[in-house]
C-alpha cells in the first residue's frame, strides 16, 4: 500500500547498524539473484569510450527507470564475472554502481550506491594495499595500484535514502574504483605511464571472456 511504500522510502532499503553504515552482507544471494533476474546483460564499454572519461551526472529521479538500470547493471556485472560495475561502463551517463564484492575476510557485500562520495580519511586509517587490480573495462588488464585498505562511501541508495557504506580490503578496493569510474577516472589512470602502457599492452594481446562495446 501507499503508506507502506512510503515509510519503506523513509527507512532505507537496507538496514543500518548502530553507527549508521548499511547492513549490505545479509541476504545477498537472493538480493543480488532479485536483481539480476529482472535484469538484461548488456555489453561493457572499455577504456576510450567517451563516456569512461568524464563525470557522469547525478541521479536525481529513483523511479522505474534507474530501477531497471540497477537491474541490467546487476545482470552485466554476473556475465562479466566482476564484483563492481558503475553505469558509464554499460554506457549510461549516470552516477551509480553496484556491488556484489567479498572483503578480506572472505564476507559477502552487495548493494547500489547513488552520487556516491569519498570520505577523507585520517592519516591513521590510510594504510595502503598495494595489491593487483583490474576493471571490466580494461578487459584481461592487471597492475598493482597502491589504495587504502578502508574506505567510506556517503550517496543514496536505489530509492534515494541516504546512506553511508564502508569496506575493508578488497571491498574498500571496489568502492574506490567504482567511485572513481562516475568521476571519470579508470583504475588505469592512477599508473604511472610504464605501467599504464603495459596495462593497455595486456589488454590489446588477449581477448575479453564477455561481450564489449567496440570503440569507433
Amino acid at each position: 500500500m501507499a503508506q507502506q511504500d512510503t515509510d519503506q522510502q523513509r527507512a532505507g532499503v537496507l538496514p543500518v547498524d548502530d553507527e549508521g553504515y548499511v547492513i549490505d552482507t545479509e541476504d545477498c544471494e537472493e538480493r543480488e539473484a532479485a536483481w539480476r533476474e529482472r535484469g538484461t546483460s548488456r555489453p561493457i564499454t572499455v577504456v576510450g569510450n567517451p563516456v569512461l572519461h568524464k563525470e557522469c551526472k547525478d541521479v536525481t529521479d529513483f523511479g522505474d527507470e534507474l530501477q531497471q538500470l540497477v537491474a541490467d547493471m546487476f545482470a552485466s556485472q554476473r556475465t562479466a564475472e566482476g564484483v563492481g560495475l558503475a553505469a558509464n561502463q554499460i554506457g549510461v551517463d549516470l552516477k551509480v554502481f553496484v556491488y556484489d564484492c567479498p572483503d578480506d575476510e572472505g564476507v559477502r557485500h552487495t548493494g547500489v550506491v547513488c552520487n556516491p562520495k569519498l570520505v577523507e580519511l585520517p592519516a591513521e586509517k590510510r594504510r595502503l594495499d598495494d595489491s593487483n587490480e583490474g576493471c571490466l573495462s580494461v578487459p584481461t588488464a592487471y597492475a598493482p595500484l597502491a589504495r587504502p585498505d578502508y574506505a567510506e562511501v556517503t550517496g543514496q541508495d536505489e530509492q534515494g535514502n541516504p546512506i553511508r557504506v564502508r569496506g575493508t580490503g578488497y571491498f574498500a578496493r571496489c568502492l574506490q574504483h567504482e567511485t572513481d569510474h562516475l568521476y571519470g577516472y579508470l583504475y588505469i589512470d592512477r599508473l604511472s605511464k610504464r605501467e599504464r602502457k603495459d596495462a593497455l599492452r595486456q589488454m590489446a594481446e588477449n581477448e575479453p571472456r564477455y561481450p564489449v562495446v567496440a570503440n569507433d
